[in-house]
């Protein structure tokens, strides 16, 4: 019997956390998925949001794992997660992710103040 880590096996797939609302035009519906990554050896959660506009990893996956931020070459300010006054996203970091055994890729990440998961791939992942 060949034992697995979370993030690997045949059967691998991505869980659909949020359903589409019926009734919204195409352009209005967001598909998010859950699913395992392994960073630095680690498993990590991941979400890939098709409606979010940036690539981000959350800061305490980065302090914890000893990542290496850099200063975001544009920093800028997102509102959405936090409705008072807006967060300053100002550094970032190159993050190498795997999902079992056959997929690995390296992609610049937007290092955030975020709970409920480690790494948010939006639409720049699909595309890069």
């Amino acid at each position: 019997m060949v034992e697995e880590a979370v993030d690997e096996g045949e059967m691998l797939v991505l869980r659909r956390i949020l359903s589409n609302q019926r009734g919204f035009k195409d352009e209005h519906r967001e598909n998010i998925f859950h699913s395992r990554c392994t960073v630095k050896g680690k498993v990590c959660s991941l979400k890939i949001d098709g409606g979010s506009c940036a690539n981000d990893v959350s800061l305490s996956m980065i302090e914890k794992l000893g990542l290496q931020a850099m200063t975001h070459p544009q920093p800028y300010n997102i509102q959405w997660l936090n409705q008072s006054k807006g967060l300053q996203v100002n550094s970032q970091c190159l993050i190498s992710v795997s999902i079992g055994q056959n997929y690995q890729h390296e992609l610049w990440c937007d290092v955030i103040l975020m709970d409920g998961y480690h790494i948010l791939l939006g639409c720049p992942w699909m595309f890069d």
